[in-house]
């Protein structure tokens, strides 16, 4: 440390740098023990598929819809709606803390059905898609939840689900789901797990379409499901990012959260606009609290609002705009249902034809499951050596557990993926 005195007044001038003999005013660093962390899996798939110069290479993960020719989508609804939007010359004011009223109403009765009587006892408020949606309610329970802290997530479950619910103050635990003997859903399995989960725990289930499997139960194990929830007295939180690109129909994608209702749970719910209406970057979402009446709905959603207001205070204008033009302009409504109703359908025949693209290469193995599978992903069944040869040998780009995005496959590369994944399972 250098002083200088002038006048009996002492001046610091800093540390004098040893090595240099100059003065130096840096403090040491404040993030010095600040450790590198690991990469996204699905990022890092991106990143590899980038540098990557085969003329052949295939991206199979990232969960974002592309045309049959590989390039990303924007809907005619989408397009038409920002027109109308436009036109109205409408301000860009701050929405509400809970977002935009037309469009939480809309995005509400488009899960339950618009004449579903739990509208009229539950509070739906717009956030930043569905990851915004689930920390929300993540926070949500920290705080309010009387239970234990405890979330069980099937296993496995989408990646972001762990992080989302233990930084928002959760606990994770798991309850069995995916069969990997089968590529199906290990039905035994859950029920017997599900029926030891203490009570008044939180429960996550999938609405349609789960992530990353793509393995959904059907009706009659849904009934069953709710049943033993129900005995166990477990808080259920579905996640429903995929209503209407399942299947292609909006009303069987939300047959499991009506049904759920419809047998007395009071569920949480986070809704995702991103896949269905393609507004990935719009971040457009909504979280539903059903209640047991309207009196607590209006609790429920003060609570919310005062824990919205110091993450974010107000979410986006622009996507829920978009949104919610669609849903209440007849003519975008129906072009939307036609559209997302293709999307779903390039999907399913994508799995058919990879399927029987196997066969034909002469595979021996039962790829059924590629084809029983719902949604954007497909668990392939492939072992990490032999996802990582199929990236080398292959340039086919997908996260080392053999999910691969159905999205990513066109009828001008299913041929190409269905010779590559023979190659490394024959």
């Amino acid at each position: 440390m250098a002083l200088l005195k002038t006048n009996k007044v002492i001046y610091c001038l800093g540390n004098i740098s040893p090595s240099l003999g100059v003065l130096s005013t840096r403090n040491s660093s404040w993030w010095g023990g600040v450790q590198m962390g690991p990469p996204d899996p699905i990022l890092g798939v991106s990143e590899a598929f980038k540098r990557d110069t085969n003329p052949k290479k295939m991206n199979l993960g990232v969960g974002a819809y592309r045309d049959d020719e590989g390039k990303p989508f924007v809907l005619s609804c989408v397009r038409k709606a920002e027109a109308i939007i436009t036109a109205k010359q409408m301000d860009k004011e701050y929405l509400g803390i809970g977002g935009l009223a037309e469009f939480s109403k809309s995005c509400a009765q488009l899960a339950f059905g618009a004449d579903n009587e739990a509208l009229n006892r539950s509070i739906t408020v717009q956030t930043i898609s569905g990851t915004g949606s689930l920390r929300i309610g993540a926070n949500f329970l920290a705080r309010f939840h009387g239970g234990p802290r405890d979330v069980y997530l099937p296993k496995p479950s989408w990646g972001n689900h762990t992080p989302i619910f233990r930084d928002g103050g959760m606990q994770l635990k798991a309850y069995r789901y995916y069969d990997p003997s089968s590529c199906g859903f290990d039905f035994k399995g859950a029920l017997d797990d599900i029926s030891k989960i203490p009570e008044h725990s939180v429960i996550m289930l999938h609405a349609c379409a789960h992530n990353p499997t793509g393995v959904d139960p059907k009706p009659e194990q849904w009934k069953e499901i709710s049943d033993i929830v129900k005995k166990r007295n477990l808080l259920v939180f579905f996640d429903m990012a995929y209503q209407g690109f399942a299947s292609g129909d909006i009303d069987r994608d939300a047959w499991a959260v009506r049904y759920f209702i419809e047998q007395g749970h009071n569920i949480l719910l986070s809704q995702s606009f991103a896949k269905n209406m393609g507004l990935y970057g719009e971040r457009v979402g909504g979280f539903t609290v059903v209640c047991n009446d309207t009196e607590e709905a209006k609790r429920v959603e003060s609570q919310l609002k005062i824990l919205i207001r110091p993450i974010y205070s107000n979410p986006p204008m622009n996507g829920a705009r978009i949104a919610a033009t669609i849903l209440n302009t007849p003519d975008l409504r129906s072009l939307w249902l036609e559209e997302v109703h293709g999307m779903a359908n390039r999907i399913i025949k994508m799995r058919e034809q990879l399927a029987a693209g196997l066969k034909n290469e002469g595979s021996s193995h039962n790829w059924q499951h590629v084809i029983d599978q719902i949604g954007m992903f497909c668990f392939t069944g492939l072992k990490p050596e032999q996802v990582e040869r199929l990236t080398k040998e292959f340039s086919v780009y997908m996260t080392k557990d053999g999910r691969i995005s159905m999205a990513g496959v066109t009828s001008g590369n299913v041929g190409y993926l269905a010779h590559g994944i023979h190659a490394v399972t024959k």
